[in-house]
């Protein structure tokens, strides 16, 4: 399989997780509770899977920010969190940086 489908299949389990991590109120409910440690440990092994082939860095910047975004939506949709005019410029700006290690080939000496 594509390094990049498991990085796909890790953000996706991780937004899972940690939209059952705010509904487990503080690992009080067993489902979510449940839900919580299968998500991360299916999250985190399929993005172990995924830094076989691809760099490091980009794998994190990729996990960390995409899944950001993705539970920011959740949040907002889901939670009914706010969402400002700062809050979109700064998921834009994770976006961007994203892209940037993406495509990133400067070596530093």
């Amino acid at each position: 399989m594509n390094s990049f489908v498991f990085l796909i299949v890790s953000i996706v389990f991780e937004v899972f997780a940690t939209s059952a991590l705010k509904m487990s109120e503080g690992f009080t409910k067993v489902w979510p509770t449940f839900c919580v440690i299968l998500g991360y440990g299916v999250a985190f092994y399929f993005l172990s899977l995924s830094t076989k082939q691809l760099p490091l860095s980009f794998v994190y910047a990729a996990w960390s920010g995409l899944g950001t975004i993705l539970i920011s939506l959740v949040g907002y949709f889901y939670f009914k969190e706010t969402f400002d005019i700062l809050k979109i410029i700064g998921l834009f700006l994770i976006i961007l940086g994203v892209v940037f290690m993406k495509y990133s080939n400067v070596q530093l000496k």
